[in-house]
């Protein structure tokens, strides 16, 4: 008796764990991405220790505590991801806050497979190769404006399913882009 008992609490110990294995993997995105941070600066180095008490505090003080098993996790990933941002940030140099939001954001859109790789590399490294310039369409940029523009514009149209034909669009929509090249709050 007691060992069916026994097989019963551990199935659902099992199914349960595995419903959580979502916070377990955002914390070691998490943990990741504050270690990278020691190539920034070596002064940001941060043991396992204070990670694992930060996320023990956010477990006690997370929302949804009886909620089903989807909303207590997204209650822990979000309180927690906050609480780390506002713990790590707390001891940046202003000049590395920015830095560490992005890669922080960065890793975690790709942890969740909502991070193109193509689409990351480019705007990091920007167009690579020799490019073809058509001749500049606008009255408002200068040639060598239009010329880094037009780069990026065929860059992206060629190498980026999601901005094909961008560069012929710019082309015979440049008013509209003026707008917003013009505009105080783009």
């Amino acid at each position: 008796m007691r060992l069916r008992e026994s097989a019963i609490a551990e199935k659902e110990i099992d199914e349960t764990r595995e419903k959580y294995r979502l916070v377990a993997f955002r914390a070691q995105i998490l943990f990741f991405t504050i270690v990278d941070l020691a190539v920034i600066d070596p002064m940001y180095q941060y043991s396992l220790q204070w990670f694992a008490s930060l996320f023990g505090s956010s477990i006690d003080n997370s929302p949804g505590k009886n909620q089903e098993p989807a909303i207590r996790i997204k209650g822990l990933n979000d309180h927690f991801t906050m609480n780390l941002y506002d713990n790590v940030c707390r001891s940046l140099f202003e000049a590395h806050k920015l830095l560490f939001s992005f890669k922080m954001t960065v890793n975690i859109l790709a942890g969740n497979d909502k991070m193109d790789s193509q689409e990351l590399r480019f705007f990091l490294a920007g167009p690579a190769g020799e490019i073809k310039i058509k001749d500049n369409p606008t009255d408002w940029l200068d040639d060598l404006t239009w010329t880094e523009t037009a780069k990026q514009l065929v860059a992206m149209s060629d190498t980026m399913a999601v901005f094909k034909g961008i560069d012929d669009y710019f082309m015979k929509n440049n008013l509209a882009f003026k707008k917003i090249f013009d505009s105080v709050e783009p």
